[in-house]
């Protein structure tokens, strides 16, 4: 029919290109320097240009000790206090509730004991694969350089606190992950100028972070750019079964591949080719503060604040904490002075001016596991989004994942948990 020719048209008339990515954020640019790798030619498409959504301001670490997913039995206990909270760790815009109620009955199940037992040895997997990958990666000097293997700290306000969190902690024993308790001394030399309210922590030698998420994205960039990448800065319209990619001028383009990694916005394409896949945005805020704000000698993690700090070589960012209110509504940086404000609770000396704040959307799936995988529609057409707290963090195991799936090679895990179709 008249459809089917003016597709024909479009193909014939189309630019031709081997590989599209769509979405030049960590986890794309991953993608791109992997397939070259494997001789391929590489084309990646970004509205705003490299790593300008999530990966430009996000926490900086390579959290591979963080096997657990936000689904999980205690936190359908906690989610109501945090819930009541308006600029609590955890919160809902009352106008968006119905448009989550669906991820939210997802999410309710993913927390059940049997699939968050599956989530971890899923989790844990990948992030055993992102250290090998991290590892790998390291040896190039343009990676390496900006990666710090300075451990950190898991703070408790209370020993009740820190008895609550025994569990996790030998369960990621049971996965092969370092740690050590301290406390008194030992907490004061791995980092001073601590509040008396923290009691205990629980320091993790291995956790590694970048000196600036943004920098390192760039680096990638520029190896990729190096091995003749090209980048395109306009929007994608619309994508189909046939790997056919219209921009938002018009302008139509073809692949042998579409691989789509467009962060939190990635459902609307996966849609367009007929996958159905509940992806949300958690919303995450933080403020970047001066380098000589606090003397911060490695990430603090303030699990029960929801938040962490980070040194970067661009300052001490303070960020964290979840909110469901879409892609549309804007950002309410009373979030960030929120976070800030407890900060200052527990780093008595932490200086609070000059900071710059920043909104960014964490793409979520309800089991907290990305969608990583062929479409189930077609074989050109290729998924890797809803990493959630972990873009960075899974960026290289992503890659190598995708890049197997496109060379047809065997998988070195078992990437059935991350099939986008699974829901």
């Amino acid at each position: 029919g008249a459809s089917t020719c003016r597709t024909l048209q479009m193909i014939k008339n189309a630019q031709k290109h081997d590989v599209i990515i769509v979405g030049a954020g960590i986890i794309g640019l991953s993608i791109a320097h992997y397939l070259q790798q494997d001789g391929r030619a590489v084309t990646l498409i970004d509205r705003k240009g490299v790593a300008q959504e999530a990966s430009f301001g996000n926490a900086g670490a390579f959290a591979l000790a963080d096997i657990f997913p936000l689904a999980s039995p205690g936190i359908m206990l906690k989610a109501p206090k945090w819930l009541l909270d308006p600029l609590g760790p955890l919160s809902i815009r009352p106008n968006y509730l119905l448009n989550i109620a669906p991820f939210l009955m997802r999410f309710f199940r993913a927390s059940w004991p049997d699939q968050y037992r599956r989530s971890i040895v899923a989790q844990s997997a990948l992030l055993e694969l992102a250290a090998n990958e991290l590892d790998r990666m390291r040896k190039l000097p343009n990676i390496g350089n900006q990666v710090r293997e300075d451990g950190a700290l898991h703070l408790y306000e209370s020993d009740a606190e820190f008895e609550r969190s025994r569990g996790t902690w030998k369960a990621r024993e049971e996965f092969g992950i370092e740690f050590r308790h301290v406390e008194g001394f030992d907490l004061q030399q791995l980092q001073p100028g601590l509040s008396p309210k923290i009691k205990r922590a629980t320091f993790i030698p291995k956790w590694q972070t970048v000196n600036d998420p943004f920098e390192f994205a760039k680096s990638i960039w520029n190896m990729v750019q190096a091995d003749k990448g090209v980048l395109i800065e306009k929007g994608v319209k619309h994508i189909n079964k046939g790997g056919a990619v219209t921009l938002d001028d018009g302008t139509e383009l073809i692949a042998n591949n579409v691989i789509v990694t467009a962060g939190a916005w990635s459902h609307k394409l996966a849609a367009q080719v007929g996958d159905r896949i509940p992806l949300e945005s958690e919303r995450g805020y933080n403020t970047t503060l001066p380098a000589d704000a606090f003397d911060l000698r490695r990430q603090l993690i303030f699990g029960e604040h929801g938040f962490v700090m980070t040194p970067l070589s661009t300052g001490i960012r303070v960020g964290g904490a979840v909110e469901f209110a879409g892609l549309e509504a804007e950002p309410n940086y009373k979030r960030s002075e929120i976070l800030l404000n407890k900060v200052k609770s527990f780093l008595p000396d932490l200086k609070m001016e000059n900071g710059s704040q920043w909104m960014g959307f964490r793409p979520s799936l309800p089991d907290t596991l990305p969608a990583i995988g062929a479409s189930k529609n077609s074989d050109k057409i290729c998924y890797a989004f809803g990493h959630g707290h972990l873009g960075l963090t899974q960026c290289f195991a992503t890659a190598k994942i995708v890049s197997d799936v496109l060379a047809k090679r065997q998988q070195q895990l078992d990437v059935s948990p991350f099939n986008p179709a699974r829901f």
